[in-house]
């Protein structure tokens, strides 16, 4: 008699509360791999989503949304869900370099997407 496979449940830990959950779908530029909770930015001329850094000045250092599924852009962009509205656990986004936390929550606040 074999053993049967033992698979671990890893609940969806993205949401954290009540608010209403509002999502689209957006292009993610090419050359990413992303997390489900990574923090997006809106580059200006394409209007394609890249991961939000501090540094950049091509309008993506805007945080505009959070991604809601992990996605890899690396063979090009793809279309992937993103939220627009709702709350969301801290230590489920991934940030891009130079933006803290504290940053993050004070940029999507006025968005109706609360970092809990």
């Amino acid at each position: 008699m074999s053993n049967p496979e033992r698979h671990t449940y890893v609940p969806d830990q993205l949401s954290a509360g009540a608010f209403p959950v509002m999502i689209d779908t957006a292009v993610i530029a090419s050359g990413q791999k992303l997390s489900r909770g990574a923090v997006l930015g809106q580059v200006t001329a394409s209007g394609e989503y890249v991961l939000c850094k501090a540094a950049s000045t091509d309008g993506s250092e805007a945080a505009a949304a959070v991604l809601d599924q992990s996605i890899d852009t690396t063979s090009g962009a793809q279309v992937a869900p993103i939220r627009l509205t709702g709350e969301v656990l801290a230590s489920q986004l991934t940030l891009g370099e130079g933006f803290t936390l504290a940053q993050a929550k004070a940029a999507l606040r006025p968005l109706c997407l609360f970092v809990r």
